[in-house]
């Protein structure tokens, strides 16, 4: 009889423990998935942003609705000099790297314009020293033609502010949309701070057919020779 009772008293002890267990590692693991996939999201975010292109201004390589990830650091600068010289023996000084690259013409960029509340998504044309004009429906830098294969349609100055040369200051950039008859750019404001600049588009993920990285175009024109520096 005493091996009886044993035996049916054993699964009855035994089976709830085993359950408790699987049901508790069960929702740690659950736990600590949401926290990862909360860490990830939360660290993704610091670097990248969703942007949605409103309008026209960059048919025909951005179209209207668009969902685009921008590089919210893109043209950040860091000084390491604090950090190096902090070891013994060593003194450097401005040491300045910029992880996700300097600004370069054919960039697209989403800024704070000076004339709207809302963000612009334009593309950089000239950058610091560049001298910016307008001849004959074309783009000219540093005395080139700018040659875009991209642009379908021609670059008038529909503003007194474009009609003579204009050189960049130091920290601007110069910039265009690439459906030139229809976008409020620097032809209108002139150049922009690139303390103005949210950040670098990189990465096109919506409607699925423009999945892919966002079209980047090198303009071989010759290098600034106008003197820049901070006034």
């Amino acid at each position: 009889m005493s091996n009886i009772a044993a035996t049916e008293e054993t699964p009855i002890v035994e089976a709830p423990q085993e359950g408790t267990k699987k049901r508790s590692g069960a929702l740690r693991e659950t736990i600590e998935t949401l926290i990862l996939a909360a860490l990830i999201f939360f660290g993704v975010r610091q670097l990248v942003l969703n942007f949605q292109v409103d309008g026209h201004s960059m048919d025909p390589n951005l179209d209207n609705g668009e969902m685009l990830l921008v590089n919210r650091h893109a043209y950040e600068t860091y000084n390491l000099s604090a950090l190096i010289n902090w070891l013994p023996f060593i003194n450097i000084n401005d040491h300045v790297v910029t992880p996700f690259g300097a600004v370069e013409r054919g960039d697209i960029v989403v800024f704070n314009p000076p004339n709207d509340d809302k963000p612009y998504i334009k593309r950089i044309i000239a950058t610091a020293g560049d001298e910016v004009s307008f001849q004959d429906g074309h783009v000219f830098v540093n005395g080139q033609q700018v040659i875009e294969e991209h642009i379908v349609k021609p670059t008038n100055c529909p503003s007194a502010s474009c009609r003579e040369a204009i050189i960049v200051p130091e920290g601007y950039v110069y910039v265009l949309g690439d459906n030139r008859t229809s976008s409020q750019d620097s032809r209108y404001f002139g150049p922009i701070a690139i303390d103005s600049i949210i950040g670098k588009a990189i990465f096109a993920y919506w409607p699925v057919s423009d999945i892919g990285r966002v079209p980047h175009y090198d303009y071989d024109v010759p290098a600034a020779t106008n003197p820049v520096g901070d006034d």
